[in-house]
């Protein structure tokens, strides 16, 4: 039972954060994504910023759950 649970949790939080990533597309040139763009540094804002901590959230929980299903078989 708790095999599956944490089976299940990491393979949602690993669909989402994929989902996540692919939303957080920049630039839309070829030059964009050889880091040529005008856009040095810029601050994370609104909905950017939101999706951004969502990414990391479900990075940690992905590594969390990796380990805890490692180290608690």
């Amino acid at each position: 039972m708790k095999f599956a649970v944490l089976h299940s949790i990491t393979i949602a939080s690993a669909v989402l954060m994929i989902v996540f990533i692919l939303l957080q597309a920049r630039g839309a040139s070829l030059g964009a994504g050889f880091g040529s763009s005008g856009e040095l540094f810029t601050t994370r804002r609104g909905t950017d910023k939101s999706l951004f901590e969502a990414t990391i959230v479900m990075a940690a929980l992905f590594v969390l759950s990796l380990l805890s299903g490692l180290l608690f078989p």
